[in-house]
């Protein structure tokens, strides 16, 4: 049964661990495979958008939902990450720097119950599928809103500091969507 105090707790116990990424992938791997019981203590998303469950110096969590359709757009988040699915669906596309700006360099669908490790190297572009919302636990190894960070412009590559003003803004944008389908 997934409780939000307690996977706190063993994510905290995990950060001791000599590989913590692994220790705390093991723990959202847990938590994803009963999606009721995550649902259950989180509540049924409802809007796309970020809740913040815990943050520290040396580990953010966040219950992130995408809303429908939602596309944003390549970024790095200077940290390992863990990324659990417990609804929905997430589309990630994996770049790799070059003399540009960045290089595709794969891609890989998670569904419900997937969770996958990132390194603290990683860029990527999410997107949401689906007409509904996708919702995920996301760990990371830090303080992700005060870790400095990139995006690209997704047309031209173009490198620039993260802008999370237009981050919230893209949620705003989803949740104006998904409120025009419940009409």
């Amino acid at each position: 049964m997934f409780e939000k105090e307690r996977f706190v707790e063993e994510c905290r116990a995990a950060l001791k661990e000599g590989n913590a990424q692994a220790a705390i992938r093991e723990l959202v791997a847990r938590a994803v495979s009963e999606p009721a019981q995550v649902i259950r203590a989180l509540g049924e998303p409802q809007r796309s958008g970020v809740e913040t469950i815990y943050r520290a110096a040396d580990l953010t969590i966040l219950n992130l939902c995408w809303g429908p359709r939602m596309v944003f757009k390549p970024h790095d988040h200077r940290m390992w990450a863990v990324i659990g699915i417990y609804g929905g669906r997430e589309q990630n596309t994996f770049f790799r720097r070059n003399e540009k700006g960045l290089t595709q360099h794969g891609t890989k669908e998670l569904n419900a119950k997937d969770t996958v490790p990132l390194g603290a190297t990683i860029i990527h572009a999410v997107t949401n599928p689906l007409d509904q919302i996708t919702a995920a636990i996301h760990v990371y190894g830090g303080d992700f809103f005060a870790t400095p960070r990139s995006e690209w412009d997704p047309s031209t590559f173009k490198e620039q500091p993260y802008d999370v003003e237009d981050t919230m803004r893209a949620f705003e944008d989803a949740n104006e969507r998904l409120r025009g389908n419940l009409r």
